[in-house]
């Protein structure tokens, strides 16, 4: 009798979500994409399988421990030790440190500094466990030039140029690194999959592959991935299921500060920002991003005021920039940098039905001073502000700071910590506030007058625009 071999099995997996199809179709049902869904193979054991095997029959898991049945309750819960990257803004944003065998993605723009900052991590981290740098994009000559140029320590970095998964693995386990950096995840090809490099079935295949050998090693692995055009994580969605930790590289090329935000973070806060400065000896970590972005002239020109935004568990002040001017053509142009453009249009709204100023027929633009990326709500009121002023040219106290989320009847709502941006503002010698009502202190902040509002009428008539 024939024994039964294994069969393969075909879907169709989108490249945008990771949604999976018997068959071809043209558009994701899940995410609406067009033309995303790519043929990937997946081994089926055969149905005559064996069963014999007793009740108490284990599997291997990925530590090399044999796996059993436990009762949560009774699951150990020691806090698990965490290595240090020796760079404290990283570590801010993993959440304290590197921890074993997690799997970390890290993504960003061409030239934003991804394989620089890994680099570094490699080699000051190389003193305390051992380091492998494997790279299918460049090689190992210009990593040494980087290295050099930017006085890094290499003695005890180990390096191999290869894109074959099987290859690193064998090198994988002679070497037993405890930290292991693949550079970057869509070069990388297995043997097993039968596709061109980067393609869905191959990224699919050679991130599980190299997952499973981190977790069977209990070591670090980082993987870099690349992005598209409109900035999202290029290959399979599902990469991003797969994976602990997930950590944007925001900054372009020609930019000095470059921003790390997770998504994505089974071992720590998705709110945490690392911030860092592009220099001639690397990058270099900003710990009081406040005092840099609030560089501004002793002459405040209209359209410019201060906020403090929230990133994590720390205040930012930043500078909010607005220009209004006469548009020429017949559709006025709304550009936001740093900014949801969305949220602007719908400020504008609020701004004409309950703030009486009509900018319909005007240019606005808007920007984050610093190529910061403002993601939450409180920087609605500083938006407004800073409009209003350059519509109306009227310069806007150096000395005024302010922050509050504004609702669609002009409402003006408080956000979460309220008294500790406060301080960060009086620390940074701001003498007056416009927050919301529910922000205002209970106790007088010393050095600085809070103002509480709670519609924008309130707010335009505090500043006197």
């Amino acid at each position: 009798m024939v024994p039964s071999m294994a069969k393969n099995k075909t879907v169709f997996v989108c490249s945008d979500c990771g949604s999976d199809y018997g068959k071809w179709q043209g558009q994701c049902n899940d995410c609406g994409a067009w033309n995303t869904l790519k043929q990937l193979s997946i081994g089926e054991a055969g149905r005559g399988g064996n069963r014999s095997g007793s009740r108490s029959t284990a599997r291997v898991g990925y530590a090399g421990e044999v796996s059993r049945l436990s009762v949560l309750s009774e699951v150990a819960t020691a806090e698990t030790p965490r290595i240090p990257s020796c760079m404290g803004e990283l570590d801010r944003v993993l959440g304290g440190g590197m921890v074993p065998g997690s799997v970390i993605l890290i993504s960003g723009n061409p030239g934003a500094g991804k394989s620089t900052l890994l680099l570094q991590v490699l080699c000051r981290a190389a003193g305390q466990l051992k380091a492998l740098y494997v790279t299918g994009e460049e090689s190992l000559a210009q990593i040494a030039m980087r290295g050099r140029r930017l006085g890094l320590p290499m003695d005890h970095v180990q390096a191999m140029a290869e894109t074959s998964v099987e290859r690193i693995i064998d090198t994988w386990r002679e070497v037993g690194p405890g930290l292991c950096v693949i550079d970057s995840i869509q070069s990388m090809y297995s043997e097993s999959a039968d596709s061109a490099p980067g393609s869905v079935t191959q990224v699919r295949e050679s991130a599980a592959l190299l997952i499973r050998e981190a977790k069977a090693s209990n070591a670090v692995l980082i993987l870099v991935g690349h992005v598209t055009k409109d900035g999202s994580l290029a290959g399979p969605r599902v990469l991003e299921h797969m994976i602990d930790t997930f950590i944007m590289f925001d900054g372009e090329s020609d930019a000095r500060f470059r921003t790390l935000r997770s998504s994505k973070n089974r071992y720590g806060a998705v709110n945490e920002v690392g911030i860092f400065a592009m220099t001639e000896r690397g990058l270099v970590e900003v710990s009081n991003p406040s005092a840099i972005f609030l560089s501004r002239d002793q002459q405040v020109p209209p359209g410019s005021i201060v906020m403090v935004a929230w990133e994590g568990t720390r205040p930012l002040l930043l500078e909010v920039q607005a220009l209004v001017d006469e548009s020429l053509m017949g559709n006025p142009r709304r550009v936001s940098v740093g900014f949801e453009a969305s949220r602007l249009s719908m400020l504008l709204a609020v701004l004409h039905r309950h703030g009486g100023l009509q900018v319909g027929d005007q240019d606005v633009f808007v920007n984050a001073v610093g190529g910061f990326r403002l993601t939450e709500t409180s920087s609605d009121l500083a938006l407004l502000l800073a409009i209003v002023s350059s519509f109306r040219n009227i310069a806007l106290p150096k000395e005024l700071i302010c922050y509050g989320e504004v609702g669609l009847g002009g409402e003006i709502r408080p956000v979460p910590n309220g008294q500790e941006r406060l301080r960060e503002a009086a620390k940074h010698g701001f003498k007056r506030a416009i927050v919301p009502r529910g922000n205002a202190p209970r106790k007088p902040i010393p050095g600085i007058e809070v103002v509480g509002v709670t519609s924008l009428r309130e707010a335009l008539d505090a500043v006197a625009v």
